[in-house]
């Protein structure tokens, strides 16, 4: 949300939301997602923030480089399985909202890191790996688990795990729902780096203050281009996958109005 000073200069101000931290060092903007109790879980309440978190990061002109990890031990845990089955209103609202929270990620031109510092799971996997660059922490695990819950890989997973590992090796991982460690995250070309736990935060800062310090224009621009394929593929498959994922939805939980 833009707030004015008392001086009239605009900015972007993050007050708003509850579950998700928002810190600013120079132009690097931090956002840490804060339930570090549950793994940083998402509970609806959270979802309907990262529903609108990035399109206020893509308008924020005072950040050039953004990084998104978690609180505590974990990066994200996926869903909040502790959370009562949605009701049927609240349910259409998280889907239209899985769509916002993909869709805002990519239209942010600023470099987005993701520094996967814990556990990575179904929609936390998601949100590890729509990012530009994905740095995990050695003693990080990663998978897309909504098969395990009885659910399609629909918010996302089914477009980018392809996009990232090919379309035989991500069938395999997504129909099984396996965690992987790190290294094989690696080994496969899931993520760019991974480093020892101690080390991620130095390396992601180092790495944003090298993005921050070049040509942000260009390196926007770049960022652009390679974007309209997964963008490209993000209109190919994700409403259907979504809509598969609702289809499963319906097969384990009674809608109540």
């Amino acid at each position: 949300m833009l707030a004015f000073t008392a001086k009239g200069e605009r900015h972007m101000d993050y007050s708003r939301y509850k579950n998700i931290l928002v810190e600013r060092k120079d132009r690097i903007l931090r956002l840490i997602l804060n339930r570090p109790e549950s793994l940083n879980a998402v509970t609806p309440a959270m979802h309907a923030e990262l529903a609108t978190l990035f399109a206020d990061v893509r308008r924020d002109s005072d950040a050039d480089v953004v990084i998104l990890t978690g609180a505590g031990r974990g990066f994200c845990a996926g869903a909040d399985l502790k959370e009562p089955p949605p009701d049927k209103k609240t349910a259409e609202r998280i889907f239209e909202e899985a769509r916002d929270i993909i869709v805002n990620i990519l239209e942010v031109d600023k470099p987005i890191i993701s520094a996967v510092n814990g556990p990575a799971a179904g929609l936390g996997a998601t949100l590890a790996l729509f990012p530009d660059i994905v740095v995990m922490s050695d003693r990080a695990k990663i998978g897309d688990t909504h098969v395990k819950v009885g659910l399609a890989a629909g918010d996302g997973g089914a477009v980018i795990w392809p996009i990232l590992v090919g379309v035989n090796k991500a069938k395999e991982l997504l129909m099984t729902g396996q965690v992987i460690d790190a290294q094989e995250a690696l080994r496969i070309g899931l993520v760019n780096h991974v480093v020892p736990h101690e080390k991620l935060d130095e390396f992601v800062t180092e790495m944003a203050q090298r993005l921050a310090s070049g040509n942000t224009f260009a390196i926007r621009c770049t960022k652009k281009a390679v974007n309209q394929y997964v963008k490209w593929m993000l209109n190919q498959v994700f409403d259907y996958s979504l809509a598969l994922e609702y289809q499963c939805g319906l097969r384990l939980f009674p809608q109540t109005d």
